[in-house]
């Protein structure tokens, strides 16, 4: 079986566009990293360590230190597709990264997005 294209799409060419979509609705980069790093468990250095090198998504993913456990309780329509609902691990991790980046920009609390107490 061959693997979805997004798979061996480098993480760098996607960041961007992460980014321009939280800064068009008054968000920042920041906030999108700090988004990204609650998620796959990564410092600040070695997020951009993994931008700079132009790792794919498979690979991104497979050496995120520690995903938030916490990511379970993200739920919602993501490409017409429930996120809880998808089977295939390494897709539901990268919609669960795009549904993160879709509540920061329609302007929900970083804390609900964080999924905080």
């Amino acid at each position: 079986m061959t693997k979805h294209r997004i798979f061996t799409t480098s993480f760098a060419s996607v960041y961007p566009h992460y980014v321009t979509k939280a800064e068009r609705k008054g968000r920042t980069k920041e906030e999108v990293d700090e988004i990204i790093c609650w998620l796959t468990g990564y410092q600040q250095e070695e997020l951009e360590a993994q931008i700079e090198k132009k790792t794919d998504f498979e690979t991104f993913f497979a050496e995120a230190p520690q995903m938030n456990t916490a990511r379970t309780l993200i739920k919602g329509v993501i490409c017409g597709i429930r996120v809880e609902d998808i089977e295939e691990p390494l897709m539901q991790e990268i919609r669960y990264l795009d549904k993160l980046i879709d509540e920061l920009a329609k302007g929900k609390a970083m804390e609900k997005i964080l999924r905080k107490p």
